[in-house]
């Protein structure tokens, strides 16, 4: 049997994406009976020279939206980075969940073998779509979800295992 590009990717990203989002919401109830002011969460960071809430789930909608839309040799649409509040994030979230839906199957029956070219800061990654998919994409897309999972844990908002895989 054989898995397709569709099920390593939006079958995977469009249930995590709305786990991400109930997490949130969680949180904004957790700020408001706790009386934290607004941006606390948002920028909460594990270390000091890592990226803070608010990046972390821009992260992981673009790994999602943007490695998908590589995938499919399709523009994936332009999300400014302009997110403040938990409330803001999960808009970006719902934004990329409808955008993500819109794709086929068909559309990544291809992406095995496309060629996938990534500018980064200090390289250029370039992989055949399937190794892109399983060395970079989803590592990368698990990470930054299990971090923004991570750093609501750690200032006590009761999230757990069941919150972070759903209904599974």
């Amino acid at each position: 049997m054989s898995v397709s590009v569709y099920a390593m990717t939006i079958e995977l990203f469009v249930p995590m994406l709305a786990n991400l989002s109930k997490i949130l919401e969680k949180s904004v109830l957790y700020a408001q009976d706790k009386k934290i002011e607004a941006g606390v969460l948002e920028n909460l960071r594990l270390a000091p020279n890592m990226f803070a809430l608010t990046r972390q789930v821009q992260f992981s909608c673009d790994f999602a939206k943007l490695s998908t839309a590589r995938l499919a040799g399709i523009e994936a649409p332009s999300f400014p980075d302009t997110e403040k509040t938990l409330s803001e994030l999960q808009e970006r979230i719902s934004k990329t969940i409808e955008w993500l839906k819109t794709i086929t199957p068909a559309q990544l029956a291809d992406a095995p073998m496309r060629h996938i070219t990534v500018p980064l800061r200090n390289r250029t990654l370039e992989l055949e779509g399937l190794a892109f998919l399983q060395k970079w994409v989803l590592p990368n897309f698990y990470f930054h979800v299990t971090t923004t999972y991570a750093l609501l844990r750690s200032v006590g908002i009761e999230v757990g295992k069941q919150d972070y895989l759903g209904g599974v």
